[in-house]
């Protein structure tokens, strides 16, 4: 899915912002032009949580790990999401990832 920018849009509000883990603060068009750039990677997401903030507010948290085997690197970080149920469907209106180390 990550791939295909139609079918992330279908998940991102219209006024989606994205703190990255580098600290770059990235707008909806940005994540969309990124992910069709983006090389293969192993992904893994663990320790999910959903706290409701209101009747159509969650923030979502976990940690997440990506590995690029061809390069030998692992990447960890800590990361939230904050979604909005709109029009009867829910969309990511913020995300951001932390940088951390691997979680033992």
């Amino acid at each position: 899915m990550r791939r295909s920018p139609d079918e992330v849009g279908k998940f991102l509000a219209s006024d989606f912002i994205e703190f990255g883990s580098s600290g770059t603060v990235y707008s909806r068009q940005q994540i969309l032009d990124a992910l069709t750039k983006e090389t293969p990677m192993e992904l893994s997401a663990t320790d999910f949580s959903v706290r409701v903030l209101s009747d159509d507010v969650v923030l979502v948290t976990y940690r997440a790990a990506r590995n690029d085997p061809a390069r030998g690197q692992e990447w960890h970080s800590l990361r939230s999401s904050i979604w909005k149920f709109v029009d009867g469907r829910w969309l990511m209106s913020f995300h951001q990832g932390t940088p951390t180390r691997r979680s033992l």
